[in-house]
């Protein structure tokens, strides 16, 4: 498989002058752990993710480095430390050296590449423009949502994905995190929504797609009184069978 029969095509975007705290809500709202940093234009500067938050003034955990550690990195680290856990702007704890994937890109490839550098999602371009996100969280979905089919997705497949994706995306209570997965017409729906009545309404939105024959629900349902998430009843189901 390739990473555009994956990936999360609408993605949540903030700019390098966007205040962390509003980046630190989207990311709470969204349910996700990284945001890419785009410019003026578009194009992909950085990314920040949760990890950039861990050492912050605000809560008390600076990085403290010992004597050696500061002579080694010397006046430049202290005041790249400080910037880090003081800056009030995306642009000044983002990651801008980052890995990227491209999407015909091999879904074994960006394995490798994620456990190669140590990340946990690739920002998908097309020259210089961010066209989605593929995270471990979409191969989870790919290996969950396929693992009992063989066969690889056909051209066919690619064509309804894409008519699922803009069926839903168009609509206001689409879930959040959108994945979609076809196989040989099998759809299967992941993502995050917030009421269950949506639910059948997103699956019939599927279905309605010409060339659809069967719709597997994966959608979690995140319940903001509890802060908890519920799986599908289909998932409930095959988790008992099991």
């Amino acid at each position: 498989m390739r990473v555009h029969q994956v990936m999360t095509r609408k993605v949540a975007t903030v700019k390098a002058d966007t205040p962390i705290l509003e980046a630190a809500n989207l990311m709470l709202h969204q349910h996700i752990s990284g945001l890419p940093v785009v410019g003026e234009t578009g194009k992909l500067i950085g990314i920040v993710s949760e990890g950039d938050f861990i050492h912050r003034s605000e809560i008390g955990t600076q990085r403290k480095r010992g004597r050696w550690l500061k002579i080694l990195f010397g006046p430049a680290g202290s005041a790249s430390d400080f910037v880090h856990e003081q800056g009030r702007k995306v642009g000044e704890i983002m990651t801008p050296d980052l890995y990227t994937a491209t999407e015909d890109m091999l879904l074994e490839d960006v394995v490798q590449l994620m456990e190669r550098q140590n990340v946990k999602r690739l920002p998908v371009v097309r020259g210089e423009e961010l066209v989605g996100i593929v995270t471990r969280s979409d191969l989870l979905r790919a290996v969950a949502s396929l693992a009992r089919d063989i066969s690889d997705p056909t051209a066919d497949d690619d064509r309804i994905r894409e008519h699922v994706i803009a069926s839903i995306e168009k609509i206001e209570w689409q879930p959040a995190q959108l994945g979609v997965i076809v196989r040989d017409g099998i759809v299967h729906l992941s993502g995050i929504i917030m009421d269950e009545r949506v639910r059948q309404a997103i699956i019939v939105a599927t279905e309605n797609v010409s060339g659809v024959k069967l719709v597997h629900d994966h959608l979690y349902l995140f319940d903001a009184i509890s802060g908890l998430s519920f799986r599908s009843p289909e998932d409930e189901g095959w988790a008992r069978a099991d």
